[in-house]
């Protein structure tokens, strides 16, 4: 996945994270579980993933020290790693065909 060996050799994991984002959703006022095995993945994933970065940088998305253009290039370089795995995941599926 994306623990990274920091991360993953400390006391948090991903196994921690899943079950403290099942309780957080629970517990949030009005929630109600999505009916939808895909969603409730996703969703998940944007908590554990939340944590990581969170205990990984020390911060969150709320962090005000980044400016719109810095926001921008952060959004530009997910997008070009997503072209990259897509890219290799296209070569991988050309390669069992």
């Amino acid at each position: 996945m994306y623990l990274d060996e920091e991360i993953f050799n400390s006391e948090f994991n991903e196994r921690t994270a899943k079950e403290r984002a099942k309780n957080y959703m629970r517990l949030k006022d009005g929630y109600k579980e999505p009916n939808d095995k895909y969603v409730q993945s996703v969703i998940s994933k944007i908590a554990e993933r939340s944590q990581i970065g969170f205990i990984k940088y020390g911060t969150n998305l709320e962090r005000k020290d980044l400016n719109v253009l810095d926001w921008i290039n952060h959004a530009q370089e997910e997008a070009m790693d997503l072209a990259l795995y897509l890219e290799v995941i296209k070569e991988k599926i050309k390669k069992l065909t």
